[in-house]
């Protein structure tokens, strides 16, 4: 009986709030309704006027200030070593190897989902218009476009919005791990929701991607974090012997 429970724990998905999948799927129709709406050139106009105000309103203090916060977002060189030290620390303090089952599959998930979507979409960013090769904004904020060589073309969605989704999320729950759970619940909601935030409004501000990148980033990247914390890593089966005994669950992640 014993055993025939703990097979059934190891393929249980965790749940999540909102409980169910029609959350997913709103997530998802939304997604696809902003890109269908923008493939029929609606919504284009907005991105336009959004990016010109930006642009006129752009003061060098507050200029610094969103680019300084924008920095929030950077994967390579922020999201992804912060999250790799903490897994480091907690799998060292747990004796196991399980936070870094956590972080890759955040890495292999955005990976195969914020990038493709970036190339298969081929649209420019709103600098395009000034600087090289400089498009028209018009022509610029077209989605589906046929950019010349050279051109950057990889605008929607913002990857900045998504990976911060996932990626603080990823963080908060090594840092409740660390902390064995510790962690003040106000803490964990200004880890997860405030860089995302931030950086939806800064990278529209600072014209690098139009207001529907942002918008349809927010979308795909709850999705996918959804999708993450569906996954019991802590029941997930694992080769004990072979790892000396550092398969023990770590991130307060088994199912009930």
């Amino acid at each position: 009986m014993r055993e025939t429970q703990t097979v059934r724990r190891k393929v249980q998905l965790r749940p999540v709030r909102p409980a169910g999948w029609w959350c997913d799927a709103l997530l998802l129709a939304g997604l696809v309704t902003i890109t269908l709406a923008l493939a029929r050139g609606a919504l284009l106009g907005l991105d336009l006027a959004v990016s010109r105000w930006a642009f006129a309103n752009d003061p060098v203090p507050l200029y610094r200030t969103a680019q300084v916060f924008n920095l929030l977002g950077q994967g390579g060189w922020l999201l992804m070593p912060v999250s790799g030290a903490l897994a480091v620390a907690v799998a060292w303090r747990r004796r196991s190897v399980r936070p870094f089952l956590l972080v890759g599959g955040a890495f292999l998930l955005t990976s195969a989902t914020i990038g493709p979507l970036k190339l298969w979409t081929d649209r420019a960013a709103p600098t395009a218009s000034v600087k090289p090769p400089f498009l028209p904004p018009e022509e610029a904020v077209r989605i589906f476009n046929d950019l010349p060589a050279g051109a950057y073309s990889m605008s929607y969605p913002s990857g900045h919005v998504a990976n911060a989704i996932v990626w603080y999320g990823v963080i908060a729950a090594l840092l409740v791990a660390l902390t064995a759970g510790r962690l003040r619940p106000a803490a964990h909601r200004l880890i997860r929701f405030a860089p995302p935030a931030i950086l939806l409004v800064t990278t529209t501000y600072l014209n690098y991607h139009w207001l529907t990148d942002g918008l349809a980033a927010l979308l795909l990247g709850l999705l996918l974090d959804r999708l993450l914390h569906r996954v019991p890593w802590d029941d997930l089966p694992l080769p004990g012997r072979l790892l000396g005994g550092w398969d023990r669950p770590a991130l307060f992640t088994s199912t009930p």
